[in-house]
């Protein structure tokens, strides 16, 4: 073979590589930092916007006017209008749930949830209602968690940061930092909740000993995974089970910002879980989902994608049958800050870009 035909068939062959590679496309811009990402039926997209905005939009549309109706929301620091989730039911009861920031006396704040009802005609909410607030309120900008999922048994839950300046509150039962919490969706408390009958505890309290989790999905077996973040390293992916404690601060493989052990520096301990997969460095995990989707190949379906706020791509995890990591993959990189990442009535994965201000799906190679 000619020494001048290599390098241009390699260089071909690259170009045709990355022809076939799955590709980003832009399905929503002109957004101002959002936050999540919902599906509504006929192919529209709720979306939240951290200053208190909630908008709908078409894919390759403009983003609506702000649907009235929203509560105030306290957008300082990491706090504002937050996750959304649209109720199962949602053609019959037009329901959806969000959480976020609501203030409290003397400046602080809190993680809020609250239900509402979409309009017909997509402008406005009524019957709102918060069905839960965090307790205590605190002065913190910092660590709301603030992801909601419905899980099969038509509960919700939701994920609590401990507000980072209360971060030893995470293990103890008489508050809702650090914590996942399961409710009714009138905001009621489930009678087989754990520490319904624990005397001290705070009867929403579904697990405990969790940091900053902004990611919560379901598997195929209809099980709770969460992610959250750690300290400069020690960021985790956790199967959840009611009443398990999942060791923050008491265990962490994270450090404190500047450098220094937390605590007494330990990464295990007796009557506390270890983590299925941890980062470090950090990666700073937002948004997460199980991809029950074949539109990508074998490869993908299965597999977990998590998005990154610290590097600005998208991290692919597969666990085998033990849930054991076996491959991670990262995608997309240099994308921007990935705040949400979900998977569309289509089978499509749709991700969040806060800085850029836009919605980006991921088109499977060839297509």
């Amino acid at each position: 073979m000619s020494k001048r035909l290599l390098p241009l068939l390699l260089a071909l062959g690259g170009t045709l590589a990355m022809a076939q590679a799955p590709r980003l496309d832009t399905v929503v811009e002109g957004l101002k930092t959002p936050w999540a990402l919902a599906f509504l039926p006929g192919g529209q997209f709720l979306i939240t916007e951290r200053d208190g905005a909630l908008r709908t939009a078409t894919p390759g549309g403009k983003p609506s006017a702000p649907i009235q109706g929203v509560p105030a929301v306290d957008a300082v620091g990491q706090g504002g209008l937050l996750d959304v989730q649209v109720d199962s039911d949602f053609a019959r009861n037009r329901t959806i749930y969000f959480c976020y920031a609501e203030a409290g006396e003397n400046k602080t704040n809190g993680t809020a949830l609250a239900r509402a009802r979409l309009s017909d005609d997509l402008k406005r909410l009524t019957d709102v209602k918060v069905i839960f607030r965090q307790q205590p309120k605190m002065a913190s900008r910092n660590h709301f968690g603030c992801r909601i999922a419905e899980v099969p048994d038509g509960k919700l839950v939701l994920s609590l940061g401990e507000r980072f300046s209360g971060m030893q509150s995470a293990q103890t039962l008489d508050n809702h930092l650090g914590k996942l919490v399961r409710i009714g969706k009138d905001g009621s408390v489930p009678a087989d909740n754990p520490f319904v009958n624990t005397a001290g505890a705070l009867p929403e309290i579904w697990s405990y000993g969790h940091r900053n989790s902004q990611g919560l999905t379901l598997d195929d077996k209809g099980q709770l995974w969460e992610h959250e973040h750690g300290p400069q390293g020690g960021d985790e992916l956790n199967l959840i089970a009611p009443k398990l404690n999942y060791g923050w601060p008491v265990i962490t493989y994270g450090e404190n910002y500047g450098g220094g052990k937390i605590g007494d520096g330990l990464f295990a301990k007796a009557g506390m879980e270890q983590p299925v997969v941890k980062w470090v460095p950090s990666i700073a995990p937002s948004g997460l989902v199980r991809l029950k989707s074949a539109k990508y190949g074998p490869a993908w379906q299965g597999s977990f994608f998590i998005g990154s706020l610290k590097f600005g791509y998208l991290e692919r995890v597969r666990l085998d049958a033990d849930n054991r990591p076996v491959e991670q993959e990262k995608l997309f990189a240099d994308t921007g800050r990935m705040r949400d990442v979900r998977e569309g009535p289509d089978g499509l994965l749709y991700l969040v870009l806060e800085g850029h201000g836009r919605i980006v799906k991921v088109v499977p190679a060839g297509s």
